[in-house]
């Protein structure tokens, strides 16, 4: 089932929901390796396996096995950092910032592929995930490599829209 079809599926009350996923499939301020990267990382990003197996499906002809894997990649190291560095940045106790965080995440030096398209993989689902620290560390490194804020602004807009998505489906399904 592709993505138009699966938010198809969404009650009325998320007509803007079907239509914003539309607009995003028709894109075309990122090239397809970003853009369906961003879908499959972000499906991934909000754990709703009936989204990701609509992301899979309409990413699959699209992507290369690399960027497939990278975009899981990102989803899943983001699931780890976005918990340990948001408890960093929230808690009351310093301390904890001058620590190593003692987690492997190798990926995030050697995704597959191009760096800033892991970069934007990783900054999308950090904002699924709600944590500020990495959002800036991210999107730092994506102003360092010369994305645009037009750039960062769809990457975070697709994650929007794919949390709305996995968040109305996930209470009428």
């Amino acid at each position: 089932m592709s993505l138009k079809e699966f938010a198809g599926q969404l009650p009325d009350f998320a007509k803007d929901i079907r239509l914003n996923v539309g607009s995003l499939l028709n894109e075309a301020v990122l090239n397809d390796q970003r853009k369906y990267g961003l879908l499959l990382a972000c499906a991934h990003g909000t754990g709703h396996k009936p989204l990701v197996e609509a992301a899979e499906a309409e990413c699959a002809p699209k992507l290369s096995p690399e960027a497939a894997n990278a975009a899981r990649a990102a989803a899943a190291v983001m699931a780890m950092n976005n918990v340990y560095y948001r408890f960093t940045h929230l808690a009351g106790n310093q301390e904890y910032r001058n620590m190593p965080a003692k987690l492997r995440m190798n990926v995030i030096g050697a995704p597959g592929i191009d760096k800033v398209d892991f970069e934007l993989f990783s900054l999308a689902v950090s904002a699924i995930n709600g944590c500020g620290m990495c959002i800036d560390a991210h999107e730092a490194v994506l102003k360092k490599a010369g994305a645009s804020a037009e750039i960062i602004q769809t990457a975070v807009r697709i994650a929007a829209v794919m949390q709305a998505v996995a968040t109305v489906h996930s209470a009428v399904a």
